[in-house]
């Protein structure tokens, strides 16, 4: 592929593919057949299901057109457009086990937490917070979305190998295991309007992204 064009109800642009930059290329949001979210894929893996007419629908109000080289026989350019949110054809995309967590990382967990220390709600950039488990591992605790919450330096120092009961700390909010839309607004940086609103309406009423 050589360049790409980006089309909404606002704009159209197209440039070489090597000097496309990171937020014309975003990721683009697969779903099952139900119209459930299921993963993000890149641009070049998007094309792949389209040229296996593997796209049983979309659903996004961008599309992207990426041209190809030009025929020695007809001399056309070759081109495969794209939409922002595709569903995928069978059980391809379909989680192994309906009960799947999603990874836990740093970067999700403070996402998740809107940054906000669980213990005295200041703000912070990333570099600021910390992971702390609210059962101790040396306690017995597990490393698991329901036993942590987002902690500035101070407030994790001085919990110690503590419980909040037992270091006289108030938890502010409770920790919960994100659902998979939760976990994909978490786990991209450069999401769409249209793929965010999609998303937002398959957050559960608990969630902090709301």
């Amino acid at each position: 592929m050589r360049a790409c064009d980006q089309r909404s109800s606002s704009a159209r642009a197209e440039a070489p593919a090597a000097a496309v930059s990171a937020p014309r290329r975003p990721l683009i949001l697969t779903l099952d057949t139900q119209g459930q979210p299921q993963r993000w894929v890149s641009w070049q893996h998007a094309l792949f299901y389209y040229a296996r007419d593997m796209v049983a629908w979309d659903a996004g109000a961008t599309h992207f057109t990426f041209h190809g080289g030009i025929s020695q026989r007809t001399g056309e350019r070759s081109e495969l457009t794209a939409n922002s949110i595709i569903a995928i054809k069978g059980r391809v995309l379909a989680s192994r086990d309906p009960r799947h967590v999603p990874p836990l990382s740093n970067r999700e967990l403070f996402n998740r937490d809107r940054h906000v220390c669980a213990y005295c709600g200041a703000g912070g950039p990333s570099q600021k917070l910390t992971r702390d488990h609210v059962l101790p591992l040396s306690q017995g605790g597990a490393d698991a979305w329901m036993n942590v919450v987002t902690a500035c330096r101070h407030c994790n120092q001085r919990k110690g190998g503590n419980t909040p009961e037992q270091a006289r700390m108030l938890l502010l909010y409770a920790p919960y295991v994100p659902n998979k839309a939760e976990y994909l607004i978490l786990s991209n940086r450069s999401i769409l309007v249209d793929q965010m609103d999609f998303l937002t309406h398959h957050l559960p009423a608990r969630s902090r992204l709301r």
